[in-house]
C-alpha cells in the first residue's frame, strides 16, 4: 500500500514561458521525507506551457478557459483536486531557490496545529534592479530571520491599529502553504485581487495563526516600467481599499511627502548597490518618476469610485487584460 500524499503543490499557469518550465522542473525535483504531488491549472496557454506540462507524467493537469480564471476561485479548484494534508501554492514565475523549499515550507506549518498557513521568503532574481532587491530584503526582514508565528494577541489593539492589521494580514500565494483542514472551513474568497491577504484576515480573526518560513525561499521579482508601475499600484490600492479600507496615500500632501521619501530612499539604494555605474545612474535618475507613478496609482486606486468611468477603465491593468480576453473569447466562439 503506497504512503499517503502529505503535500499537494498547486501551480496556476498561463503562458509562463521558459521561466515556468524552470519552475516546474525545480518543483518536481524537490526532496522531502514524504510523498507529494503536483497539480497544474492551465488557463489557456498558447506559448508551449501546456505542452510542457503534458510532457511531465508526474503532473496532474487541469485545463480551464481563461474566462473561468479567478485568483481565489482557481486556487480553490486546485485545492479541491488535491490529496495532501497541506496545500502548497506557487506561481508560474516563482522559482524555488533550492530542493528543500517544499520541506521547509511544510515544516513551518507543522510547528503548531494552530498554524493555518505559511508564507515563505521572496528573493529578487539576480538581474533585478537594486531598488527591487532592497525592497524585498527590507520587507521580508521585518518578519524575522527564523521561522516565526503570528496571531492576534490583543483584539482591542488589532481593531485600532491599522499598521498592525496590515502586518498580520500580509500573505502571499506566490509562495505559500495552507493546512487543508482549515482551507475546507475557510477557502479563498472569490475576489479580483489580494485573495491571499483577504484569506489571512479571515483566518486571523477566526483565531488561527500564520507562520513565516524564511528558509522556504523562492526567486520572485518584477521590474516594471513607469506606466505598468502606476497601473499595478492602482489595482492593488483599489482591492486593498475595498477589502480592508486601507488608504496608503491619505491626501495630496501626504503623497508629496511620500514621494520625497521614496525618491531619496531609492536614489540612495541605487548608489549604494554594487551594480555597474551606468546601471546605478539609470535607476537613480528614474527614482523620482518611478515614485510618482506608484503614488499616483495608489492615490487614484483608493478613490476609484470618484473617478470618471473612462479614467478608471484605462488606469486598471487588470480590467484591460480582462477586456482583451473577453474579445479573444468572443472571436474564438464566432469561428
Amino acid at each position: 500500500m503506497s504512503e499517503a500524499i502529505h503535500a499537494s503543490i498547486i501551480i496556476p499557469v498561463k503562458n509562463g514561458g521558459a521561466l515556468y518550465r524552470n519552475v516546474l522542473d525545480q518543483v518536481l525535483a524537490q526532496r522531502a521525507p514524504w510523498p507529494f504531488e503536483c497539480i497544474v491549472l492551465d488557463s489557456g496557454s498558447w506559448d508551449g506551457s501546456l505542452q510542457y506540462t503534458e510532457s511531465k507524467p508526474d503532473v496532474r493537469l487541469k485545463q480551464i478557459r481563461s474566462d473561468e480564471f479567478g485568483h481565489g476561485r482557481t486556487r480553490n479548484l486546485g485545492a479541491s483536486m488535491a490529496s495532501g494534508k497541506f496545500l502548497v501554492f506557487i506561481t508560474h514565475d516563482a522559482l524555488p531557490v533550492d530542493d528543500q523549499w517544499l520541506a521547509n515550507l511544510v515544516a513551518a506549518a507543522e510547528v503548531s496545529p494552530a498554524v493555518a498557513g505559511v508564507f515563505g521568503r521572496h528573493v529578487a532574481y539576480p538581474a533585478a534592479s537594486p531598488v527591487t532587491k532592497r525592497e524585498l530584503e527590507e520587507h521580508f526582514s521585518g518578519f524575522g530571520g527564523a521561522t516565526s508565528i503570528f496571531r492576534i494577541e490583543d483584539r482591542e489593539r488589532y481593531a485600532q491599529d491599522e499598521g498592525l492589521r496590515q502586518f498580520l494580514h500580509f500573505f502571499s500565494n506566490n509562495n505559500a502553504c495552507l493546512r487543508r483542514s482549515v482551507w475546507e472551513r475557510i477557502p479563498y474568497p472569490d475576489v479580483d485581487f489580494a485573495e491571499d491577504q483577504a484569506w489571512a484576515k479571515q483566518i486571523m480573526e477566526a483565531g488561527y495563526s500564520k507562520a513565516y518560513a524564511p528558509a522556504a525561499a523562492v526567486y520572485h521579482s518584477h521590474d516594471f516600467g513607469i506606466i505598468e508601475t502606476a497601473r499595478r499600484a492602482y489595482d492593488e490600492a483599489r482591492a486593498l481599499h475595498r477589502i480592508f479600507g486601507y488608504r496608503q496615500v491619505a491626501s495630496p500632501l501626504a503623497g508629496i511627502r511620500s514621494w520625497n521619501y521614496l525618491t531619496r530612499r531609492n536614489m540612495g539604494w541605487s548608489w549604494q548597490s554594487p551594480a555597474p555605474l551606468v546601471e546605478r545612474l539609470f535607476f537613480a535618475l528614474r527614482a523620482p518618476l518611478h515614485a510618482a507613478s506608484k503614488l499616483a496609482g495608489l492615490y487614484l486606486g483608493e478613490r476609484e469610485g470618484r473617478l470618471p468611468v473612462l479614467l478608471a477603465r484605462v488606469a486598471s491593468r487588470d480590467r484591460a487584460l480582462r477586456t482583451v480576453q473577453r474579445k479573444v473569447n468572443t472571436l474564438e466562439s464566432s469561428e
